[in-house]
């Protein structure tokens, strides 16, 4: 029976050729859709995980209510005591302390005058550090414009684009005005290494970083840190082990009546991601029905307009003895096999295009200049095992329901009716 209708579809060109054609449509859409958003997602999740949020992050209680305002008064104490402890109870994870600070960075003359200003907002990591991989997971040495990475103490590295707002050449000297841990003001001078770009608009605007003992010494936090980030094996993000790492955390070390114990939030927890994360999976869900949807209506069409043609043919079939219900179930058979083959070539062509924007991308940096969202310059997709039959689901299941739809008219109309059509 295959065989046979196989035959059929290829010496029947306007039989199959459309429908095919519209399934390798719909399902190439269809594949693509899903690793674009997938990819989109990703690297949200590993944007926010590196620069912000961490897989989980471990922050004081009172920190934790006002972590917008960046309260560093209320930081963790002890900090190099609690990341002992979390190494030992969660080697699986990879633990970073940071601090994030704000203020205003003045370049000086060489007489000592300010020739040029302006705000940044900061991040302190350890960097100098060579069993530390907080360099190797920002990717500062794939950033870095001009300069090197801090190598000593006293050295920043700060965005290009401020550099060359401000006319900053590697080695100036820079003076971080901002505020201590306990209010008063703190200056600080520096050496600027380095300029980076991410390719992230809020960090390539006025960006600094600074290794994390400097910024201790700076703002008064001996032995202090702001969070500290927990990251899993690979940057993949674990949800359900988070939880569960999270709970068992905070029900040993966090104490309610105590605001400056340390408390553990996930990723999903921090800047609305759970929302997004969730909106993501609905877009995706919503995405393959849509196209199921469509796909049979305009399959169902094709359906009609090419019944109108076979009504002879259904007629003989009839005549020579098959069933009405025979001739439909072979059509439904046949509908079957077209979108096998078309979500076959369907699926393949969206791969292609999926592959080529995994692996190069898409650069639209230029589009997102003065975006406050922390995501990537370049677009990238991502191929799953899902991605390669995902794209089945519209293009075999919407060719079915069409023909199953347009075929209800042959038992609508007499055999003697359909014989007569090819007659004429």
């Amino acid at each position: 029976m295959i065989h046979f209708l196989l035959k059929g579809l290829l010496r029947d060109r306007h039989r199959s050729l459309f429908p095919i054609l519209i399934v390798i449509g719909g399902t190439m859409i269809t594949v693509f859709t899903y690793c674009y958003l997938l990819g989109f997602g990703d690297d949200m999740i590993v944007n926010n995980a590196k620069m912000d949020t961490g897989h989980v992050k471990i922050m004081s209680r009172a920190y934790h209510e006002l972590v917008s305002q960046i309260p560093n008064d209320l930081a963790l104490g002890n900090s190099g005591e609690l990341l002992g402890i979390l190494k030992q109870e969660y080697p699986g994870m990879d633990w970073a302390a940071r601090i994030k600070f704000g203020g205003l960075l003045d370049f000086p003359d060489e007489e000592g005058e300010t020739r040029a200003q302006g705000p940044v907002f900061g991040i302190a990591l350890d960097m100098l550090n060579p069993e530390s991989a907080e360099a190797e997971r920002m990717n500062l040495d794939g950033a870095l414009i001009r300069g090197n990475l801090p190598q000593s103490q006293g050295e920043i590295i700060i965005s290009e684009e401020f550099a060359q707002n401000l006319d900053v050449a590697i080695g100036d000297m820079a003076t971080l005005i901002t505020s201590t841990a306990n209010g008063s003001m703190a200056i600080h001078n520096f050496i600027v290494s380095g300029t980076i770009r991410f390719g992230v608009g809020p960090l390539d605007q006025n960006a600094i970083f600074a290794d994390i003992s400097d910024i201790q010494y700076a703002l008064d936090m001996e032995n202090s840190a702001a969070e500290i980030l927990g990251f899993f094996q690979n940057m993949i993000y674990r949800e359900a082990e988070a939880e569960i790492i999270a709970e068992n955390f905070n029900g040993r070390f966090s104490d309610l009546s105590d605001e400056f114990s340390p408390y553990m939030v996930t990723l999903r927890s921090q800047n609305s991601l759970g929302e997004l994360l969730d909106m993501m999976d609905q877009r995706i869900y919503m995405t393959v029905f849509i196209f199921i949807f469509i796909m049979s209506i305009i399959l169902w069409n094709t359906g009609l307009m090419s019944g109108i043609r076979r009504y002879g043919e259904v007629g003989v079939r009839l005549a020579i003895g098959e069933s009405k219900r025979e001739v439909y179930m072979s059509l439904i058979y046949e509908s079957i096999l077209t979108g096998i083959i078309g979500s076959i070539a369907g699926t393949m062509i969206g791969l292609g295009f999926a592959f080529y924007l995994q692996e190069t991308g898409w650069d639209i940096s230029g589009m997102m200049k003065g975006s406050n969202m922390l995501m990537s310059g370049v677009l990238r997709a991502k191929i799953t095992p899902t991605a390669f039959y995902i794209g089945f689901l519209p293009g075999v299941a919407a060719t079915m329901f069409g023909s199953m739809i347009s075929g209800i008219g042959i038992f609508k109309r007499q055999t003697s009716q359909l014989f007569k059509e090819l007659e004429t």
